[in-house]
């Protein structure tokens, strides 16, 4: 496609920074909202002709009828992640609106505090709580505010824990502290505790949907004006507090959003990112002996082979082959390595459901699947969850899944083999 002057001149002069983009048309209507790390990059990407959106058909009908670009530059990656929404709630662009079912976006919920027993008949909660809901599940809780759209729920997860840094707040339904691993290390101020008055726990709270509205900016002049007030009245500590979230607002790190960047975008669907990484994994052994598991990398649909992985089972006897990749699962989410957009595992349900649990016990939204030789050998059988189905031009690709699957069980077995032979040539 050529494109005219005016918008390669715009893209020339796009900032290298985060923020957010509309595509506009000729009549100056919004098609659609996007975030970027660096403006300039992605949304130089969608123009260049050599780029993989060419065969993304929603892409190039998207870009054809590009006539303007608007941007908003933000002082960080989540403030590009919050302001994307809240843009996408106001004017429901064409394209971001098409591009995904709404009943699977993500939204961030304060809970409602009582002014009496019950809220609507349901019990409502003394300290409001942040939680993630899909839009299936919004009804589930007393809800004081709702914001979002947001288009990905792990980039929400990680939005919330660097927020919560900031304004920690209660998280668990329970009406306690008792056992609370993170009013222990902090993510939780203590309200059951008596560890923090409920004006300043709501003070956090404020902070918070503060943040979600993308008030930044008021938030600090706020702080600011509490940090004198305190100082004024000889409150040291907790003018201290408040210099201290100025200072974080001021310089948040978002390093994992960054890294992530673009995870959710509707309408690119993963085209026009980076390479996708998947990682498929199998174990290997001969009655519980020997006992081995690999870990395979695929970027780009090929074989990444540096960032192959392999692993001695130590802390399984028998054979247990689902025991067996819990640990090698276990072991490696333990190792700060790039994160999988997608997992296979070798197997059946039971692998799945096993795999499923670690991701989220680690805190990673990771799509899994798992995949097994059908009954008569010829054909594969697959297994997942929802999550997965964005992927679908991959669980789609028999062959690709075969190949990945293939790989994964050949430097299983290659270990395995080694392993053997040392043992053997030692006796």
């Amino acid at each position: 496609m050529n494109y005219d002057l005016r918008i390669k001149n715009k893209i020339f002069n796009l900032p290298k920074s985060p923020g957010v983009y509309e595509f506009r048309d000729k009549q100056g209507k919004i098609l659609y909202i996007g975030k970027a790390t660096s403006l300039k990059d992605r949304v130089g990407s969608y123009f260049r002709s050599q780029s993989s959106t060419l065969g993304a058909p929603k892409v190039e009908l998207l870009v054809s009828q590009i006539a303007d670009i608007k941007i908003h530059e933000t002082d960080s990656v989540l403030e590009a992640l919050i302001l994307e929404s809240n843009l996408i709630k106001k004017h429901q662009p064409k394209y971001n609106v098409m591009a995904k079912d709404d009943k699977s976006f993500g939204y961030f919920v304060i809970t409602r505090a009582p002014k009496h027993s019950l809220v609507r008949g349901k019990a409502s909660e003394e300290f409001p709580r942040v939680v993630i809901l899909r839009k299936t599940n919004l009804g589930t809780v007393s809800a004081k505010r709702i914001y979002g759209p947001y288009l990905s729920k792990r980039q929400m997860e990680i939005a919330l824990k660097i927020i919560r840094k900031i304004f920690p707040f209660h998280s668990i339904k329970a009406k306690t502290e008792k056992g609370c691993l993170d009013f222990q290390i902090g993510r939780c101020p203590g309200p059951y505790a008596d560890a923090i008055s409920k004006k300043d726990y709501l003070k956090n709270i404020h902070g918070i949907e503060m943040i979600l509205q993308g008030k930044k900016k008021g938030l600090l002049t706020e702080l600011k004006k509490q940090m004198r007030t305190y100082s004024k009245n000889s409150e040291f500590e907790k003018a201290a507090e408040a210099r201290n979230r100025i200072f974080a607002l001021e310089h948040i790190r978002d390093v994992a959003l960054i890294s992530k960047d673009m995870a959710g975008d509707s309408i690119s669907t993963r085209e026009i990112e980076s390479p996708l990484r998947i990682e498929a994994y199998d174990i290997s052994n001969i009655g519980g002996d020997f006992a081995v598991g690999s870990m395979a990398v695929f970027k780009n649909n090929h074989p990444n082979k540096s960032q192959y992985r392999k692993f001695k089972i130590k802390n399984v006897s028998g054979v247990d082959d689902v025991a067996m990749m819990r640990e090698m699962l276990r072991r490696r989410f333990q190792n700060d390595w790039p994160l999988p957009d997608i997992i296979f595992v070798d197997g059946g349900k039971g692998h799945l459901n096993m795999a499923e649990n670690v991701v989220s016990e680690f805190g990673h939204n990771i799509p899994v699947v798992g995949v097994a030789k059908g009954p008569t050998r010829k054909k594969l059988d697959m297994y997942h969850g929802k999550e997965a189905l964005i992927f679908q031009n991959i669980i789609s690709d028999e062959k690709l899944v075969e190949r990945i699957r293939n790989e994964a069980h050949r430097f299983a077995i290659s270990y395995h083999k080694k392993l053997r032979r040392k043992n053997w040539k030692d006796k």
